[in-house]
C-alpha cells in the first residue's frame, strides 16, 4: 500500500495543487517501509491525480483540494483525507493507527473558498 501526502517542507500542504512536493510512503504490515518524495510538476488540472495514481497511491492526504481533483481520485478508488494539518509523519502515523479523520476542505482559490466535505 502507498500513501501520498501533499507537503510543504515537513508539513501537510494546505493546498494539494500548489504544494512543493508529494511524499509517497510505502507501507507493509501497518509499518512504513519506504518513502519517496516527488517534486510537483505544477498545478495543471488532471495531472496531479494521475501522477499520484501512477506512483501507486491508494490514499491521499492534504489540507485542501478542489472538487474536480477529489472526483478524479474517487474515480480511481483512491481514498482522500482532507482538512489535515501538522507534520506529514504525524498524519501518516494517524492514518496507520486509524486516528486520521477527514475534515472539511480548507483550500482557497482566488474567487472562492472550498469548504466542502468529503
Amino acid at each position: 500500500m502507498k500513501i501520498g501526502v501533499a507537503k510543504d517542507g515537513t508539513q501537510v500542504s494546505q493546498h494539494f495543487g500548489q504544494c512543493e512536493e508529494y511524499a509517497i510512503f510505502e507501507v507493509a504490515d501497518g509499518k512504513i517501509i519506504g518513502r519517496t518524495d516527488i517534486k510537483s510538476p505544477g498545478h495543471t488540472p488532471g495531472v496531479l491525480p494521475a501522477l499520484l495514481a501512477d506512483h501507486g497511491a491508494s490514499v491521499v492526504i492534504a489540507g485542501g483540494m478542489g472538487p474536480k481533483a477529489v472526483d478524479m481520485f474517487c474515480a480511481r478508488d483512491i481514498q482522500v483525507y482532507l482538512g489535515v494539518t501538522g507534520s506529514i509523519d504525524g498524519a501518516v502515523a494517524d492514518y496507520l493507527s486509524g486516528a486520521l479523520v477527514s475534515g472539511g476542505n480548507i483550500c482557497s482559490h482566488d474567487d472562492h473558498d472550498c469548504n466542502h466535505e468529503h
